[in-house]
């Protein structure tokens, strides 16, 4: 390695490259390749060896050369909507250490819920070089899905399913959550039971409502209120306060999440006065952190978030090892977790 050039009274070194780490450690280049290569074989005393030359040299493998070389950038898209929404953090740091232990990185990009807006930044992503997309609660159109199955790119949806056969999806068993949801409240002796919706546009949503007014309808019982907030917390107050002031009002709701359950349990307690659940019963669907702290004690359906997180990136890892590998959709069963914002049925347990 050459002596470097003295500017100012310093010395500025030259580039250190991956031969010289070899010389230092006493190995090959090949060998300083592997150690740095995720994934690749190499031995301990190997590895060790050549750490030690790297960290005393100030070496770092260039990420972006090797990825010419190999054309894998190992660096994986996510694109996410609903950030507001807690449990997408909790979900996007599992991906984001499932993807690691994979040897990838996680490049984030925040989306609508268009199809105009999540198209145009998927675009964007795919000038990044990326390996493979996650798209969480956003949906792909029909000309990207093309595009991208033509560059070898493969997609995953998370907590979204969409009625295409080349796409895999890993979501909850929303159908089944809700239904569970459903069957709680009748139990419980609930006669007026409303539903506040998310965005209409989403798999998630369709389900958990398709999944609850099913389980009413078994029962001999149907929706007395609907209304629609589009998983925002700012609308799902206003909508409590509209469907709240009708004169036969709920004596239970189902939020189609946590987010908007929480906004609900507001306007019901420090506006109008009501009790919860001794007036107004109320359910949500996620089971964030928040869900389980004494000012909410929500009763929710449990996303598997780990599961599900573990299950796009196996599927992911499958399609990225053997490009002719079948989608697959799958659908994880969620529980019921009771806590003390709904009445529970005598009998069930918390």
């Amino acid at each position: 390695m050459a002596d470097g050039l003295r500017i100012d009274g310093g010395l500025m070194p030259d580039k250190v490259t991956a031969l010289d780490v070899a010389e230092r450690a006493g190995v090959s280049r090949s060998a300083v390749s592997r150690v740095f290569t995720p994934g690749a074989s190499v031995s301990k005393r190997t590895a060790d060896k050549v750490r030690q030359a790297a960290d005393a040299l100030g070496y770092r493998p260039n990420v972006l050369a090797r990825s010419l070389i190999t054309g894998r950038s190992r660096i994986i898209g996510l694109v996410v909507a609903y950030l507001e929404n807690h449990f997408y953090p909790e979900a996007i740091e599992r991906l984001s250490r499932a993807l690691q232990d994979q040897g990838y990185h996680v490049l984030v990009f925040m989306s609508s819920n268009s199809n105009e807006d999540a198209d145009e930044v998927m675009r964007e992503l795919l000038d990044y070089q990326v390996d493979g997309i996650i798209a969480a609660s956003v949906g792909m159109s029909n000309d990207l899905t093309q595009r991208c199955e033509a560059a070898g790119i493969p997609i995953v949806l998370f907590n979204r399913a969409q009625d295409d056969d080349r796409l895999s999806s890993v979501t909850s068993d929303n159908y089944h959550g809700g239904r569970k949801l459903a069957e709680f409240l009748v139990a419980g002796g609930h006669d007026r039971i409303a539903h506040i919706a998310g965005w209409e546009g989403a798999s998630t949503q369709r389900d958990r409502e398709a999944g609850f007014v099913a389980g009413l309808e078994a029962a001999g019982q149907r929706l007395c209120a609907r209304g629609v907030s589009d998983f925002n917390f700012d609308t799902a107050k206003r909508v409590a306060r509209e469907m709240f002031a009708q004169a036969e009002r709920p004596d239970a709701v189902f939020c189609a999440n946590d987010h908007m359950a929480f906004a609900v349990m507001d306007v019901l307690r420090f506006e109008l006065g009501l009790s919860v659940p001794g007036d107004v019963s109320v359910v949500g669907y996620d089971d964030v952190t928040l869900s389980a702290w004494p000012s909410y004690d929500l009763t929710t359906v449990r996303q598997p978030a780990g599961q599900m997180a573990r299950a796009t990136v196996d599927i992911l890892m499958d399609r990225l090892a053997d490009p002719d590998t079948k989608p697959r959709r799958v659908a994880l069963d969620g529980p019921l977790v009771l806590r003390g914002s709904a009445r529970i049925p005598k009998g069930w347990t918390t």
